[in-house]
């Protein structure tokens, strides 16, 4: 191996890590981890980084599919919702792509707040409908109106092999999501690019490792989508599997900033909060999956310190690249 190769290796290795801390300690990110790290054959979010840097071009529509509601509260949470809008930023930076925010009604209240947190006041947000009836006309209509060269799914609630939606504990939320799997479906069957990033298995895209999430995952065989991605990226919180994403894209493009750091992290949970959208205790707060700032930003903090580094250190650390390919330590 070359010493650009090891460093992919080991850099995307690492961004996985970090994007699956467990501080609840109860293993299911790592469990999803090693299945889909079986299935993409490489560090997870340097597949698709890779994959986004071979596809995206200037101008190019790039469709981020988002939104879980959760019961009882009727609303939209802030997983997925807020490392939607980062990556948009992240994309229009990376290529001058023009990415589309695809999400129920329940999170339009945020997408003002969250527009101007991160200077894309002019994003496009459409809302896909909850009427299963409606959602092959409205696919219909987006993929035409758009065509988009790539779609990624963050914490997007899916449907599982009998057409219902659930909630991680199991709780039949059908009639309150956006019903966005037709959408997902097109686009795979047209070929275009497809990565799906999930934390737990009722996401679309996490039937790419339905085994695993029927065997090992509680409630798998309830909660388990029926959608499988080309392309998956599993976390701890599917929000830090984005921003795992975004920095592999950052290395890759040799452009750091690319990458937001500690302050925008916080004040995009403060504007999500402000537009309605809710944690998983139901209450419309800036934290995510139960995560406040003071962990999520040190977790972003970190990765943006990493991927600086190894860009940095690229010359310095030249000599002992040289030695661990003499021993053909990664072969």
């Amino acid at each position: 191996m070359t010493q650009q190769e090891i460093t992919l290796l080991n850099l995307g290795s690492s961004l996985d890590d970090i994007a699956n801390i467990d501080p609840r300690g109860y293993g299911v990110c790592k469990l999803l981890y090693n299945a889909a790290r079986e299935y993409t054959g490489s560090p997870l979010c340097l597949n698709a980084a890779k994959k986004l840097v071979e596809t995206v071009k200037e101008n190019d529509t790039v469709f981020i599919m988002t939104g879980f509601v959760l019961m009882p509260f009727n609303k939209a949470e802030t997983d997925g919702v807020i490392s939607s809008f980062l990556l948009a930023k992240a994309l229009k930076s990376a290529f001058g792509a023009k990415p589309v925010i695809i999400c129920p009604e329940d999170c339009i209240s945020a997408v003002p707040y969250l527009a101007e947190c991160v200077g894309l006041e002019d994003i496009k947000a459409e809302v896909f409908t909850k009427d299963k009836a409606k959602t092959a006309e409205n696919a219909d209509r987006l993929i035409a109106e758009y065509r988009p060269k790539a779609v990624i799914s963050i914490e997007c609630p899916g449907e599982n092999e009998n057409g219902a939606y659930h909630s991680a504990r199991g709780i039949d939320v059908t009639e309150v999501e956006a019903k966005q799997d037709i959408l997902f479906d097109k686009l795979k069957e047209k070929g275009i690019l497809n990565i799906a990033i999930g934390d737990l298995g009722n996401e679309i895209g996490m039937g790419a490792i339905e085994n695993t999430v029927k065997e090992k995952i509680p409630l798998g065989d309830k909660i388990c989508v029926r959608t499988g991605a080309d392309n998956i990226i599993t976390a701890t919180v599917s929000d830090w599997g984005c921003y795992a994403l975004i920095a592999m894209l950052a290395y890759l493009l040799g452009s750091i900033g690319l990458m937001h750091g500690a302050e925008l992290q916080k004040k995009t949970m403060e504007a999500a909060a402000k537009g309605g959208l809710i944690d998983m205790t139901g209450k419309a707060i800036p934290a995510i999956d139960g995560f406040g700032t003071e962990l999520i930003c040190a977790q972003v903090t970190v990765m943006k310190e990493l991927v600086k580094n190894t860009l940095a250190l690229k010359e310095t650390c030249k000599p002992h690249f040289d030695e661990i390919i003499k021993l053909k330590s990664f072969e």
